[in-house]
């Protein structure tokens, strides 16, 4: 949610004259208001644009409110929502309640107290906002999804966040250990602490147990001064450790160590510090083979895997990939309300994804950076993959590559002008065709002194 963003409200009931009504007190409030007349047409809405707060009734045919809820929550977990139902279902609003509802209004509703309860809801989501923004900021990074399977992995894992067990992420690479693993500590005791993220297979061997544990002043050459370890920086929070399965097997044992006595010695040090910290782990490899394969401790793994999860790849999750796509349309594009046509839908439902998410998320991207109108059309899938069969390639008439060397800038020159033709000096087409924005091609049409329209 962007700060623009927080003053709208999703309204939705099949009661016309009451959504006509209530939309009307809201937006004498001074509120943006986007009405639903059913849940079906307002999860669609919620998957087009950011909404801090939804007003819902739990009674509606087909997608009734409580599952509304449900799947918003998977598209957006920061989502405050509002339930208003019948006096006489009460049962009904407390399970909207314990399934993560900010609060519920009985009907018919009290005008005040309606806009009261609105107005404080908006006002809970800004302070939040203002929160995430003072941290750092957290926008981007929201698990979003809307498969079953995503579901039952999530609630098992919010069920485990308020203990201190520690847990395995297991999933191929790209599937969002990391945002599972957010999402597991915003949800827990810990929540106020820090979230320290430790990629274990990206940092030299030789500084990774410095990185993960401190040293002290002189510890080596270079050690100028203490160091706080990544243990220590996420006291009282959560500590991840990814690609855990690239840990040097000397340093698994200092891990273990550290995970069963719960203190640390820096590196260079005699002074032991005690840790009050919970630590999640993940990993894109088969742990137990390479334990079988002796290249893990086995009493580690086990120390680690007190709890598992395992993210399925988005291949298996199919019901998550136009969410997904919104989301990171939106994103990438200042929040822009994207089109995706159906045939484009469709092809995106089909295709095999085997960068998971993050491939997605690189396409959304790039038809971010590249389309001149917020619509996502088949264009920008072709170029994520390579094609079934031969295609023509690009032929350079005159150019050739002598032993003795060639002109870089010929060659881009030349490169330039035969896209151009090949596009019928349409600048849009030419610059997605060389995969550039626009502008860029501009800028090097000028460079290079090639004509908009005719012989260059």
């Amino acid at each position: 949610m962007s700060e623009a963003g927080q003053g709208r409200v999703l309204l939705v009931d099949d009661d016309n004259s009451f959504l006509e009504i209530m939309a009307f007190l809201l937006e004498e409030e001074g509120y943006e208001v986007v009405r639903a007349s059913n849940g079906q047409d307002a999860f669609e809405r919620l998957q087009s644009g950011p909404f801090p707060v939804m007003v819902t009734d739990l009674k509606m045919p087909g997608l009734d409110g409580l599952t509304l809820l449900k799947k918003a929550h998977g598209l957006d977990p920061n989502l405050l929502v509002i339930v208003t139902t019948a006096f006489g279902d009460m049962a009904t609003a407390v399970a909207a309640m314990k399934a993560g509802a900010f609060d519920f209004l009985p009907k018919p509703c009290d005008r005040d107290h309606f806009t009261l309860t609105v107005r404080r809801a908006l006002e809970h989501a800004r302070l939040r906002w203002e929160v995430g923004e003072l941290r750092g900021g957290s926008e981007g990074k929201t698990l979003v999804f809307a498969a079953q399977n995503m579901a039952e992995l999530v609630a098992v894992a919010e069920r485990v966040a308020a203990a201190d067990a520690t847990i395995l992420i297991q999933g191929e690479s790209g599937t969002g250990k990391e945002l599972l693993a957010r999402r597991i500590h915003m949800a827990s005791p810990r929540a106020a602490g820090a979230f320290v993220a430790v990629n274990c297979g990206a940092i030299p061997r030789d500084l990774l147990e410095s990185e993960l544990f401190g040293h002290a002043k002189g510890a080596f050459t270079g050690a100028t001064s203490d160091r706080k370890g990544r243990f220590v920086q996420a006291d009282k929070g959560t500590l991840f450790l990814d690609e855990i399965a690239e840990l040097p097997l000397d340093l698994q044992t200092r891990l273990l160590r550290v995970l069963q006595e719960k203190t640390l010695e820096p590196v260079g040090s005699e002074r032991s510090i005690a840790l009050n910290v919970r630590v999640l782990a993940a990993t894109n490899q088969a742990l137990e083979e390479r334990v079988k394969a002796g290249q893990f401790r086995q009493d580690l793994y086990y120390r680690l895997n007190v709890v598992p999860l395992l993210i399925p790849p988005l291949r298996e999750r199919k019901e998550d990939i136009l969410p997904l796509a919104r989301h990171f349309l939106a994103k990438h594009s200042g929040g822009r309300e994207w089109q995706i046509p159906l045939a484009t839908a469709e092809r995106l439902v089909r295709m095999p994804w085997p960068g998971n998410v993050r491939e997605l998320e690189n396409l959304c991207q790039r038809a971010a950076l590249l389309a001149e109108e917020p619509v996502l059309s088949d264009e920008f899938l072709t170029s994520n993959f390579a094609p079934a069969t031969a295609q023509p390639r690009l032929a350079l008439d005159g150019i050739e590559l002598p032993a003795d060397g060639v002109s870089l800038v010929d060659l881009e020159r030349a490169i330039l002008v035969r896209a151009l033709e090949m596009n019928d000096y349409n600048q849009s087409s030419t610059a997605r065709f060389l995969r550039i924005p626009r502008h860029i091609l501009l800028y090097r049409m000028q460079k290079f002194e090639i004509p908009a329209k005719g012989k260059a």
